[in-house]
Order: C-alpha cells, then structure tokens, then sequence
C-alpha cells in the first residue's frame, strides 16, 4: 500500500533523502551483525499486567519468532496491504508482531489500551481492517474478551473484519491463539518464496498512528518505512546515541513518541529496548539502575518529581544515562538546569506529531540548559545551521492566523508550518480533513503557536495551541506561558491553564494544579509568585484555583483540557475580583 504521491517519492529520492531500504532491511542486518545481543527485554512485572513471564530476546532469536509468526499471519489468511488493529501493552510480542507486519508488507495500526468499544469501532470501521491483535488481559481488563464480543457486533456491518487473534492464556470462543500457530511454524523455508513474490518497498505504508483526539475525533496518520527513518536521526543526533546502545521505553508503542525512539532509531542504531509498563516509577528506576540503560524519556512531571527528591536517584550512573528526552508539556528551566548542574545529565527537548511535525533542542545547538527548556532550534529557515540533519531538509513557516502573513519578527506569536520528507501526505481516508490540514503552499498546519525568540532571532518558542488561549475582556493569553510559569512554583508537581465562563469579560483564567507530596496551595500564593516573582502582567493572573491529583491525560500523555474545562465549569466558584 503506497500512500504517497510519486512526485513526492521521486523528489525525496532524488535528494537522498528517502530510499530503497526498509525497516525489515535495518533489521536483517543487526541479526546477521550481531545476532547475541540483546534485541528486546520485557518489564519485570510482566505478570502483573498481562499473561507470561517476563522474558528476553536476542537479536538471532528475535529473528526466528519474526519468521514464525510471518508464517502464523499469512495462515489465518492475512496478506500484503491487509490492516490489522493491534492493541497490545509494551512487551516483547510487539515488536514480534511489527517486525512480521513490516517483513509481509501488512500494515499495522496500533490503538492505546486505553481504548474502549467507543473508540475501537470508529477505528475498525475507518480503517475496514481485516483482524486484531490484543492479549487475553491487559491489566484487569479482558481484553480479547472485549474484542470477541465487539468482534460479533460489528460483523454484520462490518464484513471486512475476519477474526481476532491474540496472545495469552484462557481465550475465550471464537478468538484465535496466536502463539500454537506461531510455535507449529517450525519450517520458515517457505516464507523466502512468498518475500520473493510479494516484495515490500521503503514506501509501502508499515503504521496507520492515531491522533490524540485531545479536541476531536482521532484521525489515521499512514507513515511509511521511509518516513519513519527520517525521524531516527533526531532522535539518534538528538541525543548523541551510540551504536548498540540500550534504551528504556516507558511510551506506548503506538504514536511518534513511542516509535522514533524505540522502533526507528532503535532499528538503525542495532540497539536494545528494555519494555516499561504500565508506569510505575519505583520499576523505572529499578530498570534504569539493573539494566545499564544509556538513555530514556520522562513526562516533564516525572522529571521534576526526580529532581524534587533527589533520594530517588540514589545508586543511577549518571555517567551512563547522560541524556534524557522529554517533551509533550512544557519543560521547567530549574528543572532542566537542576539535572546538568547536580548529575551532568543534558535534557533534550522534544516537540513532535504524528504528522511528522518535528523539532529536537539538543544540548549542541542549544548548550545552555536554561535556554533549551524555553526554545527549539528554528529549523528550516535560511540563514540558521543546526547539527540535526532532520532540520537541515524541512522547511518552517511561521503564520499570522488573522492575516496569512509570514511572521518573521521576534514576540509575534503565529501557527508554526512544517514541509519536507518527515511530514505525513494526508490522513487515511479522509480527504477532507486532509486538505484543511495543508495551506496553499502545501505546509502542515501544525496547530501549535510559536514565537520566534534568541538573540539572533535563531530560535522558535512553543507559546501554546492555536485553540490553546483564553480571551479576557478581548486580550489572547497563551495557556502555556503561564502554564510554563506556575511549573517553576516549589510546590507545584504539574500545571494546565484553563479558561472559564465568565458573563463580562468573556473568559476568566483557572489554573488547574497538581502539588508536589504533602504541599498545600492556595490561590493568594500563586498570584503572590507570579506577581512578585514573575512579573507578569495583571490580566493574566489566574483568578481561581484548581487543586486536582493529577491532571487527566489521554493514553499518550497529552493533558484533557476539556476534562479540566468541564471540572472548572461545574464547580460554582466566586471569581477573585
């Protein structure tokens, strides 16, 4: 199945940019290097959140559970183009799965184990998949048993969906056992021939991601093995990973964050994934200490709790995991200098879609640490050089909303618009959604807000989402600005601003506040902070106060602001005056 455009192919090839090899190519030649290494461990509590114990594969043996279970898929009838919806927690039956979809030219189209019957449904039906991969439970929830009975349902209207198939143990009726059929492969020979026959290209469609649907229904984002590569050497030059280096992967392998790490850069890097899930903190820091791990990602939250008890990385070699990723919310400058100061451990930056919007702060462009918590490289513009490659073949546009204008003065915010061989061609089956997600000159439309900052202009910083403001009494303030300033508050664990109804001015602004172990807040301090501390102007001082848990996220970590909204909005609270 190939989705993109042959002048878009044939110009990226052209470039270099784009080639002939395939994720399954990058992936034949580790086994044939070096077929001892540790290809994939799973978490030690496994058994906790789903069948089996944990276990570990090297590359070599990797390869034969690969081959096996290619030999499984095209049994039960599965071919080349089919699309399989796969809904499985971070083990190693993932990358089994992924690699044999990739090798088959199956297209995989992973969904977070969040997801319900609600969500399954639309995207059964959009994508007209054949089958589904799950396991028998993942946490407390029995899944396949979900899908058996979802399975059911939808047959009627839904004939291209042929069966369920899943890992585990205790399945119920009429859902098929994945792992018998796997272990009665026991002669691959055939497969070759059946390659031979059906060969895959580096432009065939190996994911169909989902969009968060932070705002809206989620849409299918294809991507390539092409345009998955392309996104490896940011993360690879991102953070000065070597060859055969170890990874720790606390993302669900199911969107960008997840797959430029853990599957992409990990491909072309010959490296070992060590699986976490779900998150708990005492097991991440147990993996990171017993499993030698050289580099890992953290919501910015777990890394201020790090930082704030400074007890629980006791026995880390911080001279082995030197860099940590992080990204999706925004990063505390105390935060990011408190880990180069105290453990000489440089934050990278992220900021990323599934779309293949792109841009990585690393600590060789942006060496200051306080600077790389507020800014991004402003990547495809003439005139700046950057050590990414990525950024070197994309092309950014900031854009006026109320004109159309290109902005290319510092401190006016715009929408921030991507091209270039790492942007997707358009959302599956949707061609409509797909043209408003592209302006007239053919950029993405990112959605995301940015301000061009440095002082040579040289850098962009994320001010929020297009939609991500509140207006009071006609002024636009950026959620994440304040957002950005309540972090730096000693007793605030993690922010999200909201606006809330208010019959004069319009809106009024909530500062919704996860508070670090045993802090008490009130709203009188925080103003106190951000006035005094802060100095920032009056109007966009919170003017209620919302003490939650934590905040809502959806299954990939993006806070629910409409969850917040709806909490503000029903709790009859007398604005400050």
């Amino acid at each position: 199945m190939i989705l993109v455009p042959q002048e878009k192919i044939d110009a990226y090839t052209a470039r270099g940019w784009w080639g002939q090899r395939t994720l399954i190519d990058y992936f034949r030649d580790n086994v044939a290097a070096h077929p001892a290494r540790m290809a994939v461990v799973d978490a030690p509590n496994r058994s906790d959140f789903t069948d089996g114990a944990p276990h570990r594969l090297t590359y070599a043996e990797l390869d034969a559970e690969v081959r096996r279970c290619c030999m499984a898929l095209l049994g039960t009838g599965l071919r080349r183009d089919d699309i399989v919806v796969v809904q499985l927690p971070n083990c190693i039956e993932q990358f089994v799965l992924y690699l044999a979809c990739a090798t088959l030219g199956i297209v995989v189209s992973p969904v977070p184990i969040q997801y319900r019957e609600h969500e399954l449904d639309h995207v059964l039906r959009h994508t007209q998949a054949r089958a589904v991969v799950t396991c028998a439970r993942i946490g407390h929830h029995q899944h396949a048993q979900m899908f058996a009975q979802l399975f059911a349902k939808l047959q009627p209207r839904h004939a291209a969906l042929r069966q369920v198939l899943a890992f585990g143990d205790a399945l119920p009726p009429g859902v098929i056992a994945l792992a018998p059929l796997m272990a009665a492969h026991t002669d691959t020979a055939a497969l070759a021939q059946h390659l031979q026959q059906h060969p895959v290209s580096a432009n065939d469609v190996f994911t169909i991601c989902w969009t968060s649907g932070t705002e809206a229904q989620p849409k299918g984002v294809p991507r390539s093995h092409n345009e998955w590569l392309i996104v490896a050497p940011a993360i690879i030059e991102g953070a000065q990973l070597a060859p055969g280096c170890r990874l720790l992967n606390p993302f669900p392998l199911v969107n960008m964050a997840g797959f430029s790490t853990n599957f992409a850069a990990w491909l072309v890097l010959g490296a070992t994934v060590v699986q976490h899930h779900p998150f708990k903190l005492d097991v991440f820091l147990r993996q990171i200490r017993e499993e030698q791990i050289d580099y890992t990602v953290a919501a910015p939250a777990i890394l201020n709790q790090l930082l704030q008890n400074e007890h629980l990385l006791e026995g880390i070699d911080f001279t082995r995991l030197a860099r940590i990723g992080s990204g999706s919310a925004p990063l505390s400058e105390w935060m990011v200098r408190g880990f180069h100061e105290r453990h000489g451990v440089q934050l990278v930056n992220y900021f990323g879609s599934n779309e293949g919007a792109s841009l990585t702060g690393g600590p060789v462009d942006i060496p200051d640490a306080a600077m790389r918590a507020r800014f991004f490289p402003r990547a495809g513009v003439p005139g700046f050089d950057w050590s990414i490659s990525t950024a070197r073949k994309i092309k950014t546009r900031l854009v006026d909303l109320a004109t159309g204008a290109d902005i290319d003065q510092a401190g006016c915010p715009g929408e921030l618009r991507f091209s270039g061989p790492t942007i997707f061609s358009g959302y599956f089956n949707a061609p409509e959604q797909s043209a408003r997600a592209f302006d007239e000159q053919g950029y993405y439309c990112s959605g995301d807000m940015f301000e061009i900052g440095g002082a040579r202009s040289e850098f962009y910083r994320h001010v929020g989402r297009s939609k991500d403001i509140v207006i009071r009494g006609g002024m636009n303030i950026s959620s994440e600005e304040i957002e950005n300033l309540i972090i730096g508050h000693p007793k605030v664990l993690e922010a999200a601003v909201v606006g809330y109804p208010d019959d004069i001015l319009g809106e009024r602004v909530c500062a919704c506040v996860a508070t670090v172990a045993g802090a008490t807040l009130t709203l009188d301090e925080l103003i106190s902070f951000l006035r005094i501390e802060k100095r920032i102007a009056a109007y966009k001082l919170p003017e209620r106060l919302h003490l939650v848990d934590a905040l809502p996220r959806n299954p990939v970590g993006k806070v629910l602001k409409r969850v917040l909204r709806e909490q503000v909005s029903a709790i009859p609270l007398t604005p400050k005056s």
